[in-house]
């Protein structure tokens, strides 16, 4: 099956084609850019790969964690690809593409994602590596104030391989990470999520209005401003 996988949930742009066993990307840190250079990213791969939309089979997209603005921009275009195109649509954790990508790099078969969520918390899973090569979670998505992730994963044979922007920005989670330095892998690839979401994808995606992100941080605490 012939697919497009977009991903705009982090300071990262990126999108990849598979299309008859060939396999097209373009990947662009881009911060608070990514209304601009998702859709001529998407036309580059495309024509690199000399396909239409209408000749895939459907379309891969990162919902999230992440950012806000990012996983709705990406949903968006997605939302509006699939609707044109009359073709399915299957979300893939950020979290896990990393994962998956330290498996496909690196060959890290237990790894701890960890995304700055802002707000002094993280976005955070432990995964593993089944049987076919696909990274699965071992733990549920959560988000974590840092002094509370060690607890979250005590259960757990650690340290791990760690991928993910958390790590730098709290130096507190170091003690859970079996890298010597700061991670390789800081942001999720449209790449690693056309590895993740074909496994299946018929049984798993949706149609266009049904694309949904995944925040997993479900509020949200704003300061009031000065005077309210």
């Amino acid at each position: 099956m012939n697919f497009l996988a977009i991903d705009a949930s982090t300071e990262a742009c990126s999108v990849a084609i598979k299309y008859n066993d060939k396999q097209f990307s373009e990947y662009e840190l881009c911060p608070q850019s990514h209304s601009l250079r998702l859709l001529p990213m998407i036309d580059s791969v495309l024509k690199q790969a000399s396909v239409k939309l209408t000749d895939l089979d459907g379309i891969i997209f990162g919902q999230g964690p992440g950012s806000f603005t990012g996983v709705r921009i990406g949903i968006g275009v997605t939302q509006g690809l699939a609707f044109s195109a009359e073709l399915s649509a299957r979300g893939v954790s950020t979290l896990q593409a990393m994962a998956q990508q330290a498996y496909d790099e690196k060959g890290e078969g237990k790894v701890i994602a960890a995304i700055d969520a802002r707000m002094s918390e993280v976005y955070t899973c432990y995964f593993e590596v089944d049987k076919q090569g696909i990274m699965q979670p071992k733990t549920e998505e959560t988000v974590l104030k840092p002094e509370f992730v060690a607890q979250y994963y005590q259960d757990l044979v650690i340290p791990a391989y760690a991928v993910g922007t958390g790590w730098d920005a709290y130096p507190e989670l170091a003690a859970l990470k079996s890298n010597a330095d700061s991670p390789e892998i800081l942001f999720p690839t449209a790449v690693a999520m056309l590895t993740l979401g074909q496994v299946d994808f018929a049984q798993h995606c949706v149609d266009a209005e049904n694309a949904q992100p995944k925040y997993v941080r479900d509020t949200v605490s704003w300061k009031k401003l000065p005077g309210r």
